[in-house]
């Protein structure tokens, strides 16, 4: 797909990665929307791109219809969805203070994966109205899953049960919505420099990156947005979740 002209929207596009793709689409020529349930920074981030900010809690589903309806009634009907919101906190299953409250992980797999799938059914209902593209493609659909998937650590039960799930839609709806040409893919980050990551203190930084096989060093979120964009170009790349990790595998803890 030519992304120039082309309406996109980010979900967390305030901060770490989604807002490196926001900028990144944005350089390219799209007209970005960024989503994100903390207002002020997403505006802040629109400011820069010359795009709109729109308040969105991507797990409720009036939010989110809203803020769709919103970004199309601004730059048209998305072509381009990069579903970034997410929330990764730790907790084991059975802590020093008893089994994790179930309101805990409720929520993240809220966020997490209902988040993503409510972004995804309510933005591919639209897409699967426009006027097909040249090579008959209508858009582009790019979820974030996370290596935790695959080799989920001690205290991250939650979150890989989220991201499992994240995994598991990919192909499914990829093959629903073939039909449409509407493509489905996920990317499968490792550690990577996010503001949350970046937070921590140094030696525990400086750890984690020597964890990573090559390049030893944490991800940046430029490289994320790259390959979100390498998968908008390749129109036959379509169904499959692409880990970026530099090699890594998790260890237990």
């Amino acid at each position: 797909m030519d992304i120039k002209g082309q309406s996109a929207i980010v979900t967390g596009g305030a901060s770490g990665l989604g807002a490196a793709c926001a900028r990144t689409l944005a350089a390219a020529g799209a007209r970005v929307a960024v989503f994100d349930i903390n207002e002020k920074a997403a505006a802040a981030i629109a400011s820069e791109l010359k795009g709109i900010a729109v308040p969105c809690d991507v797990a409720d589903e009036k939010s989110a219809s809203t803020a769709i309806e919103r970004a199309a009634a601004e730059h048209g009907p998305a072509r381009i969805l990069v579903n970034c919101a997410g929330i990764g906190p730790a907790k084991r299953i059975v802590g020093r203070d008893g089994p994790m409250p179930l309101a805990d992980y409720e929520r993240v797999i809220r966020v997490n994966l209902i988040g993503t799938f409510n972004m995804l059914r309510l933005v591919a209902s639209a897409m699967q109205g426009l006027p097909p593209l040249g090579d008959g493609e209508r858009g582009i659909i790019v979820n974030t899953a996370s290596v935790a998937a695959f080799e989920g650590q001690i205290g991250q039960a939650a979150y890989s049960s989220s991201k499992g799930g994240v995994v598991a839609l990919t192909i499914p709806a990829a093959r629903e919505f073939a039909q449409f040409g509407i493509r489905v893919v996920a990317i499968a980050p490792g550690i990577f420099g996010t503001p949350m990551l970046k937070s921590l203190p140094q030696e525990v930084q400086e750890s984690l990156a020597a964890s990573v096989p090559f390049p030893r060093r944490l991800g940046e979120p430029r490289e994320f947005a790259a390959l979100v964009m390498h998968c908008v170009h390749n129109t036959y790349l379509n169904g499959e979740v692409i880990r970026l990790d530099g090699a890594l595998r998790m260890a237990p803890r």
